[in-house]
């Protein structure tokens, strides 16, 4: 197993570890598994008081299936932002309001005229499911249709915990890059928008999900 991302409650308040954990540690295989040809994934919640015998430099694979599976090491700068579902998980009356452009030149929303064709491309691509490596937040469907996870111990809804992205934000549209990244991300292939180098099923994303009853029940994960 690789370590792949370590967060701090600190740093990341909507982790809501159990029990006085306050240290997430995400690790996975870096082999796709069948079935669903996907690295799988183990959590592990510690406190960081107990973290005493600290490696200065992790030791390497043994043997690897994929490089895009061996993350860069790179720091966090976790930055909280507002995101809205998937089109897809809104009523057929929202996804109706949303193609009407008259609605957003109303609202005064200052949408770029280019939208005018097909207004509900600004809610996707400037809204809803922000882009990137993210904890908690709305699901990015796509591969397939909005669908609850449900945990195979007490049958809840489980809630996503961390999304593993691909990349940072699209290439085409730099409405989610961070205000510090922005000159950087303007330069052709400067690398700012998949820093760890992970490539998640050519390109998709990896989201967990964990059960709300109990840290104690397994995680799941899915690939959009």
């Amino acid at each position: 197993m690789l370590p792949v991302v370590q967060l701090y409650v600190r740093d990341v308040p909507l982790l809501q570890p159990p029990g006085q954990a306050d240290l997430l540690q995400v690790l996975w295989c870096p082999f796709e598994h069948e079935p669903d040809y996907k690295p799988p994934t183990a959590l592990f919640w510690r406190s960081a008081a107990h973290v005493t015998d600290v490696l200065a430099t992790p030791p390497g694979p043994s043997a690897v299936e994929y490089d895009e599976y061996v993350p860069e090491p790179c720091v966090l700068a976790p930055e909280q932002v507002t995101e809205y579902p998937h089109h897809m998980e809104l009523s057929e009356e929202l996804q109706q309001k949303l193609g009407d452009w008259s609605r957003w030149q109303a609202a005064g929303a200052g949408v770029d005229s280019s939208y005018a064709p097909c207004p509900k491309s600004f809610y996707t691509d400037e809204l809803s499911v922000a882009p990137g490596w993210k904890v908690a937040g709305c699901p990015p469907w796509g591969l397939t249709d909005p669908v609850a996870r449900l945990c195979t111990i007490c049958c809840a809804k489980m809630k996503p915990l961390l999304t593993i992205a691909s990349y940072e934000w699209d290439g085409s549209n730099h409405g989610w890059v961070p205000y510090e990244d922005q000159a950087l991300a303007a330069v052709a292939r400067s690398g700012v928008a998949n820093s760890p180098r992970v490539q998640i099923s050519k390109g998709n994303h990896l989201q967990l999900y964990v059960c709300p009853e109990s840290s104690d029940h397994p995680h799941t994960d899915l690939i959009q």
